[in-house]
């Protein structure tokens, strides 16, 4: 049988790349883009789209019988900053969604799934440096409490009910193609945009406060890479560590002025540097290596070479 992909969460910042990926991979017509709104024209024009609430489950089946979908990618979801500020919104769009595709596989009507977590499951104890797949997970924010819970479900439909569930913690992520959607590290993005259009850009984090970081386009190999390998070689059903490079925001501010000599930066933490805290400072990934074969291409000095020639006017 032929693949038949569902992304929901199509038009966000992951969703859109991820999108447009598959159907190069997959071919239009066999990848159905799926969001609460509609995305950009690229994504509306170059195949269907569905509008879809992705916490109403009778609606999620619907477009899953007619159009016959084996597989789901579960990109809907309401990120860090945002979360904070509307917690029990965010709880029920991040678990309810999950849960009923979760139970869509269950009940046989899809044969994969795929869900992103993040590096915001771990907390404030966790070891820093080197975080490794299994270690002391207290997320102190509603984002990383939801995406930890989510990662426990994953693991208990697979074993108690075979359901093939596929997941990354995800670090934070950077792409010219579209701008980040409330998460903590935002910065990343936006200081491209501002160097290029203001040469200066305050960032709401400290200088120093180092964080893992990956390309878009690494990020988009990484997922259908993992989505691609054979179901045995899959031994994470909770969700794998995924590395590429870590920075502070000077380290990138100074990437930047290899380029723009002129860019200034400056600092006024915000809410966000808390958040930031309690994230580790770099990811060991090596459950990833070993078991399908990972290895990220991006680091800082070739991102923001691909940042700026893209974004440049």
């Amino acid at each position: 049988m032929e693949k038949s992909i569902l992304i929901i969460g199509a038009c966000g910042q992951i969703g859109t790349e991820l999108t447009m990926a598959l159907r190069d991979t997959y071919g239009n017509e066999s990848v159905i883009a799926s969001d609460i709104r509609e995305g950009n024209e690229n994504l509306m024009d170059s195949g269907p789209f569905e509008i879809l609430d992705a916490t109403d489950y009778d609606a999620l089946e619907e477009i899953v019988a007619y159009y016959e979908i084996t597989e789901i990618y579960l990109m809907a979801a309401m990120l860090s900053a945002t979360a904070e500020k509307f917690p029990m919104r965010a709880w029920n769009l991040n678990m309810n969604s999950l849960f009923n595709v979760l139970n869509l596989a269950k009940e046989k009507k899809i044969d994969k799934i795929f869900w992103p977590s993040s590096i915001a499951v771990f907390g404030p104890n966790t070891p820093k440096e080197n975080t490794l797949q299994s270690t002391i997970m207290e997320p102190s924010t509603v984002y990383g409490i939801s995406k930890q819970s989510g990662e426990r479900w994953c693991d208990y439909y697979f074993h108690k009910f075979g359901v093939d569930v596929r997941s990354i913690r995800y670090p934070g992520l950077i792409s010219w193609k579209t701008m980040p959607g409330g998460g903590t590290t935002d910065y990343a993005v936006e200081i491209y945009h501002k160097a290029l259009s203001e040469k200066a850009y305050t960032c709401f984090l400290k200088e120093d406060t180092e964080l893992p970081m990956m390309f878009m386009d690494d990020a988009i190999k990484a997922t259908l890479q993992l989505m691609e390998t054979d179901a045995d070689n899959v031994k994470v059903r909770s969700s794998y560590n995924l590395s590429a490079m870590n920075f502070t925001p000077s380290q990138m501010a100074e990437s930047i002025q290899n380029h723009i000599p002129d860019f200034k930066i400056s600092y006024e933490p915000d809410f966000r540097q808390a958040i930031a805290d309690s994230w580790p400072s770099s990811i060991d990934d090596q459950e990833a290596r070993r078991d399908w074969g990972w290895k990220a291409e991006f680091d800082l000095e070739k991102t923001t070479k691909e940042m700026l020639e893209n974004l440049a006017p």
